[in-house]
């Protein structure tokens, strides 16, 4: 049996569910933030063969602290290889390897979508964002996508305004129609509500689990689309003991993520 310590905050509980989406012996592209803490958190716990590269080139990189970028030089020392952007989107993504990225995005949509360009109109728009970086190849190649978002009407949204990063488009078979690997895709949507999960027939994010203090109406009703629930909906287990204690004590001892709260992850 895992003890559940009380005295964790929403940004705590959406790191550890992303941990537990890694499995012993991946390969994963991390950016910062939530990816690099969550990854490192298996690493410390269930996973640690697992090894993290960043789109920057570092590969297998032990930092003491969180980066504060892809090329923050506290990744490193330590690192198994410092290479460049070539030979992480080239040999290593696009030669198959990469078992697992990490993602954020202005607007996610039910198809697991990514929209990091415009909201709006394309040529006229009420915003524009920063782009891709290296989302699109990561989003299109990786094995398993782990999806990072704000849970509201915002950010969620049943059809994205662009599709900067694909995720199954509009539904099954499309992305292999569109001539992306079989077997890739988004797997999970982590939001500060609740975990969502892909199901592989409609291609559609379904409700897995509730975050302790939600429940199924609230995040239905924070969903713009009609959101399908699973059968054996349940409560998201809350962050154990070893977890909290590999994040505090050797991942964040600076408690950086408690910046979340700031942007709005409660």
């Amino acid at each position: 049996m895992h003890e559940h310590p009380n005295d964790y905050i929403k940004p705590e509980l959406m790191a550890c569910c992303g941990a537990r989406e890694i499995r012993d012996g991946d390969l994963v592209i991390v950016g910062t933030g939530f990816p690099t803490v969550s990854a490192n958190i298996a690493k410390y716990t269930h996973a640690p063969g697992a090894t993290m590269m960043q789109e920057s080139g570092v590969y297998d990189a032990q930092p003491k602290r969180p980066a504060l970028s892809v090329g923050d030089p506290c990744l490193n020392p330590g690192a198994g290889m410092i290479g460049g952007l070539a030979d992480v989107m080239g040999m290593f993504l696009q030669g198959g390897w990469v078992d697992v990225g990490f993602l954020a995005g202005s607007q996610v949509d039910k198809y697991g979508n990514i929209n990091t360009t415009v909201i709006g109109d394309y040529d006229r728009p009420k915003s524009r964002l920063p782009g891709s970086g290296g989302a699109n190849p990561i989003g299109a190649l990786a094995k398993r996508v782990i999806i990072i978002a704000l849970h509201d009407t915002r950010r969620l949204a049943e059809k994205v305004d662009f599709i900067t990063t694909p995720g199954y488009i509009d539904g099954p078979g499309a992305r292999e129609r569109w001539g992306l690997p079989e077997n890739t895709g988004p797997s999970i949507l982590i939001t500060n509500k609740a975990l969502l999960r892909f199901d592989k027939e409609s291609g559609e994010a379904y409700l897995a689990s509730y975050h302790p203090g939600s429940s199924v109406d609230e995040v239905a009703g924070l969903t713009p689309w009609d959101l399908k629930v699973a059968d054996d909906v349940h409560e998201t287990e809350p962050p154990r003991s070893e977890e909290l204690k590999a994040l505090r004590e050797i991942i964040d001892t600076l408690g950086l993520i408690k910046i979340y709260e700031k942007k709005g992850y409660v």
